[in-house]
């Protein structure tokens, strides 16, 4: 049997408990998978991967991580809020939440010297993944003058550095050139083989099918319409289109205006 990671069970949340952003939502999540929570803006991805962050707790349901329930109080004990911490990493889709530092290689170090890490296998990571992400020249400079794809690299080597076995992305690709999201895609695929659990929220169908086997779709209830293999939900226009999913583009030929909904879904070649 796969080693269950998370198990959510009738999750409920709302903003200022009045405001439902997840209702009642069931998922398990097992040791390596790769997942992406797909919906439109305001479906309640976000709300999702915090929950499993652990940043909020539902007001209803169950969240389980690890074997154990996820309680506010529990994080109150040092030694379980490190062990959590050290072992599930969140990069927000805006980074300059992340961000906070006067250097970017003192953000970079915060994490891992927080939770207690061996020093001389910090430097290690941390020259490593900076060569990997291409940051050596940023180490020295505010993550504020940075432009929005260098903070995203910077966001990431945040996470990666403490060695996390899951990585909760927020629409990592966002924004980014082609080129670098072509890189974090890589990270995001490397990290997966090499035994880590990545979760991706985004509703950038192009990149769904690299970094992902399995699709949740959240619905604007903000529910799970439906659950099952990247490929098979890619095909299925008709529940791309009622969630939000594609794209209406139009044209015109010959004096008349076509519309027709477009998925921007490429196949990279390696």
């Amino acid at each position: 049997m796969d080693e269950l990671i998370f198990k959510l069970n009738n999750v409920h949340f709302s903003y200022l408990h009045k405001y439902p952003a997840l209702c009642g939502i069931d998922m398990e999540i097992s040791k390596g998978e790769k997942i992406a929570i797909l919906g439109a803006n305001g479906s309640g991805k976000s709300t999702l991967l915090q929950l499993l962050d652990a940043l909020i707790f539902p007001h209803k349901g169950r969240v389980e991580a690890f074997g154990r329930e996820l309680n506010e109080t529990d994080f109150n004990a040092a030694s379980f809020c490190r062990d959590f911490r050290s072992k599930v990493g969140l990069v927000f889709q805006n980074p300059d939440i992340q961000l906070f530092c006067s250097t970017v290689k003192e953000d970079i170090l915060f994490g891992p010297l927080q939770l207690g890490l061996d020093r001389l296998r910090i430097k290690q990571k941390m020259d490593a993944i900076v060569e990997d992400l291409g940051i050596a020249d940023l180490l020295e400079r505010s993550p504020h003058q940075l432009s929005v794809g260098e903070k995203r690299k910077v966001s990431i080597a945040t996470i990666l550095i403490i060695e996390p076995e899951v990585i909760l992305l927020d629409e990592p690709t966002a924004g980014l050139d082609p080129q670098t999201a072509r890189h974090i895609m890589d990270i995001i695929i490397e990290a997966n083989a090499s035994g880590k659990t990545i979760i991706t929220a985004t509703h950038d169908l192009h990149i769904v099918e690299e970094i992902a086997d399995t699709a949740y779709i959240l619905n604007r209830q903000k529910q799970i319409a439906k659950r099952g293999p990247v490929g098979e939900l890619l095909l299925d226009e008709e529940l791309l289109k009622s969630h939000n999913l594609t794209h209406i583009h139009k044209h015109r030929h010959k004096d008349e205006v076509h519309i027709h909904p477009h998925q921007h879904i490429d196949h990279h070649q390696h």
